[in-house]
């Protein structure tokens, strides 16, 4: 069971007024006007972007006509809604969509990932990951590449606990040869991917596509992450990063798409045993 994220909570509680809304036959203005809530409100409450006063979910639980098991259900996503995760302490240093991103990764059950010259994010020791963040943005002080780099390694406590994120990253043979931040911390990374491989068998699994590959769907494209949740209410979101951006995807013809260029790419990738055999080879040649 993944943790509770507020950020879920309140996507969750958003389908479920959106739905219940379209099912009633009423417009986001004619809802928004029942509610006593502007219609602009309404919408970003259906995208949980904004959360409703309890008030105002009572009355809308009265205006939909929600059925009494589930209008608790609705109380409890808005209280859950309320709390603050850990990222928001990183609000100054983070677009909005950045945040999400770290909520909905938060309250994850399982993510798939594909990197074509990095470590993943959730795999990076704290040299490495400060390295790229130097590297990408040369221009922000050294405060906050610590903030950032501390804000990278906090995501990755959901890789432990009674209950870990199920991981499945797949990179390219190309993460392993490239010196970020020099030799030594890249063989310190390849370390820690052979420390977390061993220490995670039931969790994490880390497939290597290597250069031999012919090509895969996902070949030459950017980083992305697949995100699915517990409760099987929720769809599959998708996470894209390129040079220049950042997005949530919440289309499902997209994340389809990315979900079959990441089938292909493991199929492309060596197995488990043998992506760890390469990250030892590329380590010894360090």
């Amino acid at each position: 069971m993944a943790p509770v994220s507020p950020t879920v909570s309140a996507w969750a509680l958003g389908l479920r007024v959106r739905d219940k809304r379209e099912e009633a036959g009423l417009s986001g203005s004619a809802a928004a006007k029942k509610i006593g809530i502007a219609a602009a409100y309404l919408s970003d409450v259906e995208r949980g972007k904004k959360n409703l006063s309890a008030d105002r979910l009572e009355v809308l639980i009265a205006v939909y006509e929600f059925p009494d098991d589930e209008a608790e259900e609705l109380r409890n996503l808005r209280e859950q809604a309320t709390h603050r995760g850990w990222w928001s302490k990183y609000s100054a240093i983070f677009n909005t969509d950045m945040l999400r991103f770290f909520g909905f990764e938060h309250g994850a059950e399982s993510l798939h990932t594909y990197d074509s010259d990095l470590v993943n994010g959730l795999l990076q020791t704290a040299d490495y990951a400060r390295a790229i963040i130097e590297a990408g943005s040369p221009n922000v002080r050294l405060a906050e590449v610590d903030r950032r780099a501390k804000a990278r390694l906090a995501r990755q406590q959901r890789l432990f606990g009674d209950f870990p994120v199920q991981l499945v990253s797949v990179m390219s043979e190309a993460a392993l040869h490239q010196q970020i931040g020099g030799a030594r911390v890249l063989a310190d990374q390849l370390m820690h991917l052979e420390k977390l491989i061993e220490t995670l068998p039931e969790s994490l699994v880390l497939q290597v596509v290597p250069f031999e590959a012919t090509g895969h769907h996902a070949m030459g494209g950017s980083s992305f992450y697949l995100m699915t949740f517990p409760s099987g209410q929720l769809p599959t979101l998708l996470w894209q990063e390129t040079v220049t951006s950042t997005q949530l995807i919440f289309d499902p013809i997209t994340v389809r798409e990315y979900g079959l260029a990441h089938a292909e790419a493991t199929k492309s990738a060596l197995s488990r045993e043998d992506s760890l055999r390469r990250i030892r080879d590329a380590y010894k040649r360090l």
